[in-house]
């Protein structure tokens, strides 16, 4: 019963066609999906014939699905409204790679969250994969691991170990002139002192200086904590080069470690931070490295997808990079589920990399990819399938009509 067959084949495949189409509008508000078209080919023909200049006279066997194709076409990337770090989009070529249970795949879908522990993880409890760091130092020569977060963590206090002061002092100033500079400085207790840095014109050229703590700080003696400043008929500090080393601050109140820490006189080009030129005294710039404790609070993701993890005592501490990955034919890829793909022997192996970089993508923090399905289209596609599907089922019914006339006229 050709006639059945041939407009079956035609009822399949058009519901294949309106069930892609249906799992397309399905997921019109789903993360990042990728909407897919379904392509028909027809089946073989016979030759029943030729006719009389010796054309083929062929008849054809129906339609079958070709197969389905995925649009991956950039959905748009709109910023999250609660600003959530975990929301991530990619913006350019390149997926985020995720794993389970040893087994990695792909997805664009960058709606993470994190678990209790501090886990990157999908929706569905994949983990993101990256590159971890080590003192705050990524290494992208290392294997893929999953990236965590330090939720929880408590950062130690650090005592400052040096500092450093942009200063000019009054060349015109006369013999005896002070002027002063605070530091904020931390003890291995992360307690603040507010230390001074005094100097005094002693005369041409020449300023004493003096490096003292707030009365009650430190009960010992300190020591390294003074000496003199010689500058050139240029300005430029001559004596000491370099830096002031190992000013040392013992017995704190407080029972931190002695306090210990060098003056650097040098920026890191090893240009003097300190001038005596003919201009008021003043204070431009100071660094120092210590810091108090300090709890984790947030993170933050670059557009490279370094993760940045934020403590309370206002230190940043990087904790590991997004891997992104390509392919050389996203054709090839196969959904598997839950926004994920599969590289298969048509797509080729994943190239894994970092974003911003080979061809990438860059990583927009706090943002999401929309599905790129169109509904206008989705609706106009619908309709011809609809249809399609009507004029096959109208073609079944008029055989079957005409097997019914048939028989009539056998009996």
């Amino acid at each position: 019963m050709g006639n059945f067959s041939i407009a079956l084949s035609g009822l399949q495949a058009n519901s294949v066609a309106l069930n892609t189409i249906g799992n397309n509008l399905a997921n019109l508000n789903t993360t990042a999906f990728k909407g897919q078209t379904t392509s028909f080919e027809t089946l073989f023909y016979q030759q029943i014939g030729q006719s009389g200049s010796g054309d083929a006279i062929q008849l054809g066997a129906g339609t079958k699905v070709s197969g389905t194709g995925t649009n991956f076409t950039e959905g748009t990337i709109l910023p999250d409204s609660s600003s959530n770090s975990a929301d991530m989009a990619l913006a350019g070529n390149g997926f985020f790679v995720v794993q389970q249970g040893g087994v990695q795949s792909l997805t664009r879908a960058g709606n993470f969250q994190l678990s209790s522990s501090g886990s990157l993880i999908t929706q569905d409890g994949q983990q993101v994969m990256g590159y971890g760091a080590v003192n705050g130092v990524v290494n992208q020569n290392s294997s893929l691991s999953p990236i965590t977060i330090p939720v929880g963590l408590n950062e130690g206090a650090q005592a400052t170990q040096n500092f450093s002061i942009t200063t000019n002092l009054n060349s015109n100033a006369t013999a005896g002139t002070p002027y002063s500079t605070p530091v904020t400085i931390f003890d291995s207790l992360g307690q603040s002192h507010q230390a001074t840095v005094s100097y005094t014109k002693t005369g041409t050229n020449t300023w004493s200086y003096s490096v003292a703590l707030p009365a009650g700080d430190a009960t010992g003696v300190p020591s390294n904590n003074t000496g003199t400043l010689t500058f050139d008929t240029s300005g430029n500090l001559v004596s000491p080069t370099g830096s002031v080393n190992n000013i040392t601050f013992p017995t704190l109140a407080d029972g931190a470690s002695d306090l210990s820490f060098n003056w650097n006189l040098n920026n890191s080009s090893g240009t003097p931070t300190i001038s005596q030129l003919a201009a008021a005294s003043s204070n431009t710039a100071q660094s120092q490295d210590g810091f108090t404790s300090g709890v984790y609070q947030s993170f933050v993701v670059d557009s490279a997808g370094v993760i940045t993890a934020n403590f309370s005592n206002g230190r940043t501490l990087t904790v590991g990079q997004l891997a992104v990955a390509t392919v050389a034919n996203t054709a090839g890829l196969t959904a598997s589920g839950g926004n994920n793909f599969m590289t298969t022997a048509a797509s080729g192996l994943a190239t894994v990399g970092v974003a911003s970089a080979g061809g990438r993508g860059t990583v927009v923090d706090g943002a999401l990819e929309q599905s790129n399905v169109n509904i206008s289209t989705e609706f106009s596609n619908l309709i011809v399938a609809q249809r399609a599907f009507e004029a096959n089922s109208k073609t079944i019914t008029t055989f079957d009509t005409i097997s019914q006339d048939v028989l009539s006229m056998v009996r």
